[in-house]
């Protein structure tokens, strides 16, 4: 029993002597160093000045650092001074990057520029019926401007590095969607062939909707590479198809009505658009290149959008 206790001791004190003898220094496959330090990964950093530590100049590339993961340790005048500086390397940016489900919300209208008289007399399309009624003419197209709206859901849009960060081309792909709200008492019909008149009824509620699938295609600019509250702008054209329209009625002798048709809308849209950026403020505006109607129509109505886009870039 003696014997295993003065064992026991004399292995106490053994380790002991081998702690008070490696206190100041803890040797690793790649570096010597103090107790005073950081660990990263395999790596001991020191964190003060060290009179006699040293690294391992195998751990060291041909510049003198040593690189783990995407920390760079600098490792200035090892043999006099061992001081050890980390400097953090920010990933690269992307030089593509997508941004999904887009959403704007805004105002829209009409910048009317047609001849009523030679369009009523050179067409079946506007059509006068009963004295009454008179032919349609620029009051027949009166928006109510607060309730005339755009709305476009894009379904993604991407942004591709031209000039470091700062110069960009953007494209995506989305719904174009306005919503016409008359305050007048025009009518679409489509039979044989569509067509439109004054009607002998006033309307609480007349509405053309006009949906396009439409593609943008943009120079985009960003004065702050690299910071979001910064200033940006973008600039372009979309070109759309038109994939659905619709009129929408509602009145004391026929109660609600709806009609599906493309009331000889023009069947593509192109358009130039823009978008700026204030931070994380967007706004975006759209101008219609061609008429809303088919040419042959003879009505010059080109629309317009304006309204705030949320976005994350």
């Amino acid at each position: 029993m003696k014997s295993k206790v003065l064992t026991t001791l004399f292995s106490i004190g053994s380790l002991f002597a081998v702690a008070q003898s490696d206190s100041s220094y803890t040797k690793t496959d790649s570096i010597l160093v103090k107790q005073d330090t950081v660990k990263v990964g395999n790596f001991y950093i020191v964190k003060k000045n060290a009179e006699n530590g040293n690294v391992n100049l195998n751990a060291r590339n041909q510049t003198g650092s040593i690189q783990i993961g995407n920390v760079t340790i600098k490792a200035n005048d090892l043999d006099r001074n061992p001081v050890i500086k980390i400097e953090r390397k920010k990933p690269a940016p992307k030089k593509i990057s997508t941004n999904w489900w887009i959403l704007d919300l805004g105002f829209a209208g009409k910048r009317d520029e047609t001849n009523y008289t030679t369009a009523v007399v050179n067409n079946n399309y506007l059509r006068t019926f009963g004295a009454a009624n008179g032919a349609p003419n620029n009051q027949t197209f009166n928006l109510n401007n607060g309730k005339t709206t755009n709305v476009n859901l894009w379904f993604f849009m991407q942004k591709v590095s031209i000039v470091k960060q700062a110069v960009f081309l953007k494209y995506g792909m989305g719904m174009e969607m306005y919503n016409f709200r008359y305050d007048s008492r025009v009518s679409y019909r489509k039979e044989s062939f569509p067509f439109l008149y004054n009607d002998s009824i006033s309307f609480s509620k007349n509405k053309l909707f006009a949906g396009y699938l439409s593609v943008p295609l943009m120079l985009h600019i960003n004065t702050t590479p690299g910071n979001k509250k910064g200033f940006s702008f973008s600039a372009g054209v979309s070109a759309g198809y038109l994939v659905g329209s619709r009129v929408k009625q509602k009145s004391e002798e026929r109660g609600k009505q709806k009609y599906k048709g493309d009331f000889d809308l023009s069947p593509f849209r192109t358009a130039l658009i823009g978008e700026l950026g204030i931070g994380p403020v967007k706004l975006y505006g759209s101008y219609s290149l061609n008429t809303l109607h088919d040419s042959y129509t003879r009505l010059e109505q080109y629309p317009f959008a304006l309204g705030i886009r949320f976005s994350n870039w």
